[in-house]
């Protein structure tokens, strides 16, 4: 389990397959749970968790898709009650996201989970430059200590490749003033503040 107050997981992954465009799916999520990996709906793993998610979902499972194209990466915090929507592609519980074209890239692709002073972060690496660009940025988030990291991934009809070649945890040293060190107080149930689900 990770005790640490403020935290970054780097994620070194490549994602390829013989799928031409969505014919692949359908992605692989990174966790940050209470429970260690149990096997289950949610891109491999159980639904109704306790903690964060962050899906790579390479495969668009709502019909009327417009406006947002695939590969996508979102993130989710659940306190165990919410249900991961998988026919809308996790739309009505997601925090945020960024469209990521990172099939069948020949250079490294990377993402990294910053979790800091409440504010968790999702910066990616995909486009060879060596350069992080901000995907997620949500403040008010409360994630308690001594929750597990892990990963899992899925394939439906469709298949697709999902390496993991490295996870490498970072713990981070934050200044705090006195006032943030009150509200930045241990909880015990994964919560966002001021979150308004539809």
């Amino acid at each position: 389990p990770c005790y640490l107050r403020d935290w970054e997981m780097q994620v070194h992954f490549k994602i390829h397959g013989q799928g031409k465009k969505n014919l692949n799916g359908d992605g692989f999520a990174i966790w940050y749970t209470k429970d260690r990996m149990q096997p289950g709906p949610v891109f491999g793993s159980k639904d109704n968790f306790l903690g964060l998610g962050v899906f790579v979902d390479t495969y668009p499972n709502e019909e009327k898709q417009q406006e947002r194209v695939f590969p996508y990466i979102s993130a989710m915090v659940n306190n165990g009650s919410l249900t991961y929507d998988h026919d809308r592609d996790g739309r009505p519980t997601e925090l945020g996201g960024c469209t990521a074209m990172v099939r069948n890239l020949n250079h490294d692709t990377f993402l990294v989970i910053r979790y800091v002073k409440r504010r968790l972060t999702v910066l990616i690496d995909i486009d060879g430059k060596h350069e992080w660009r901000e995907c997620i940025d949500v403040p008010g988030v409360r994630l308690p200590r001594g929750y597990y990291f892990g990963t899992s991934s899925v394939t439906g009809d469709l298949s697709d490749n999902h390496d993991i070649i490295s996870l490498k945890l970072y713990q981070l040293t934050v200044e705090r003033t006195p006032e943030e060190e009150k509200r930045d107080r241990e909880v015990y149930l994964p919560v966002v503040d001021n979150l308004k689900l539809p």
